[in-house]
């Protein structure tokens, strides 16, 4: 197997493939990217056993072989990241166990791993396929996926719940929710042909992380697959797939509270703002902030034994009776952080209750957040 690939393309797909590959691996092919040539073309594949990226690559060299070979993917990335500008280079596998990497008058020889050794998902039935836009998916993703629990004993909390339902009296939808107990977020938009009937799947973490990543280097639509236990993401020369979670989401429906008929209205960017300022003074554990609301103002408070205390005022609109609340400050950046318009709407039952707040031009989106005591 001999190929000539240029620095930036092989350097830039490298830096995708060895994302995937952990740091360390107990199963030593694990660690490697498998790299198989068909004559035009190159691919590389890298895998965890539960994510799998292949990326593909033409061959700059007059010769057309074919053949495979597997390499350190982070020692073959760190090479072609520290060769010169504008380098060609060639790789070259004379035998099976053997890599010789050369640009210009730098030569290396890497030692491989047996090809056969070197696992792949298998692909099965997708039953349900669909096209999304970079720009969808990217809002699908960027509005849910601060809400992921990091709880490894809540799995089935651990990635982004997709489906597709009924939105009230009118067309079916495809809504992405993810929640880790303290806040939910759930973001929908129209079905795209071939969501029909989709039941929930659970994406993830890894796989979202590193699909949100590659979707800023591409304006192209990506091609969505999904069967009972996987998913793939197909867009130019990227194919990534991945198990999907096994578990079953809870009723995120029973988390929305129905009742909250106190409503405030305030500028999203200034309450961040604030809060931000605020929180400055709390403790790194509970970030602890109270929220007093009156007739047009709110105003936020925080104490801490050791550092002090802060309040800050804003002018909002609402007029509903005094109502005091606490949250975690970090919590509720994250949900303003997602409001896009100026605009963030509070819906209130009590002191004690779930929040709901949504971005007053955008109803596409919901966040809720669970109060604390304070």
């Amino acid at each position: 197997m001999k190929i000539t690939l240029e620095r930036p393309a092989l350097l830039k797909t490298l830096g995708h493939v060895q994302n995937v590959v952990e740091k360390r691996n107990t199963i030593p092919i694990l660690a490697n990217v498998l790299i198989r040539t068909g004559g035009q073309s190159v691919s590389f594949a890298a895998t965890d056993m539960d994510l799998e990226i292949t990326e593909s690559l033409p061959n700059e060299g007059s010769q057309r072989t074919h053949g495979a070979v597997t390499a350190p993917a982070h020692t073959l990335f760190e090479i072609v990241r520290k060769l010169p500008e504008g380098s060609h280079v060639e790789l070259h596998a004379a035998q099976p166990n053997q890599l010789t990497l050369s640009a210009g008058r730098a030569h290396f020889k890497l030692g491989c791993l047996p090809v056969e050794d070197f696992p792949q998902i298998s692909e099965g039935h997708y039953a349900h396929k669909f096209s999304l836009s970079a720009s969808d998916l990217k809002v699908l993703i960027d509005r849910t996926k601060f809400a992921i629990s990091n709880e490894e004993t809540r799995y089935y909390l651990n990635g982004i719940y997709l489906h597709s339902t009924k939105s009230k009296g009118g067309p079916e939808v495809l809504r992405a929710v993810a929640t880790d107990g303290h806040r939910l977020a759930r973001v929908e938009m129209p079905a795209p042909t071939g969501v029909k009937n989709l039941e929930g799947v659970i994406l993830p973490r890894k796989v979202v992380t590193e699909l949100r990543k590659l979707l800023d280097e591409t304006n192209s639509d990506i091609e969505v697959a999904l069967s009972e236990n996987k998913v793939r993401f197909s867009f130019g020369d990227i194919v990534l797939t991945s198990k999907l979670i096994d578990g079953t989401f809870p009723d995120y429906e029973r988390v929305i509270p129905a009742g909250n008929d106190k409503m405030m209205q305030v500028d999203a960017r200034l309450m961040a703002a604030a809060v931000d300022r605020v929180a400055t003074i709390t403790s790194e554990k509970t970030r602890a902030i109270k929220l007093s609301l009156g007739q047009g103002h709110l105003t936020l408070f925080a104490n801490s034994p050791e550092a002090g205390s802060a309040s800050e005022e804003l002018e909002v609109k609402y007029d509903g009776p005094v109502l005091e609340i606490g949250f975690n400050a970090r919590y509720l950046l994250d949900i303003l952080q997602q409001v896009e318009s100026e605009g963030a709407k509070f819906n209130f039952a009590d002191g004690a209750s779930p929040v709901i707040v949504q971005d007053v031009a955008d109803h596409s989106s919901l966040f809720v957040i669970m109060p604390m005591r304070v």
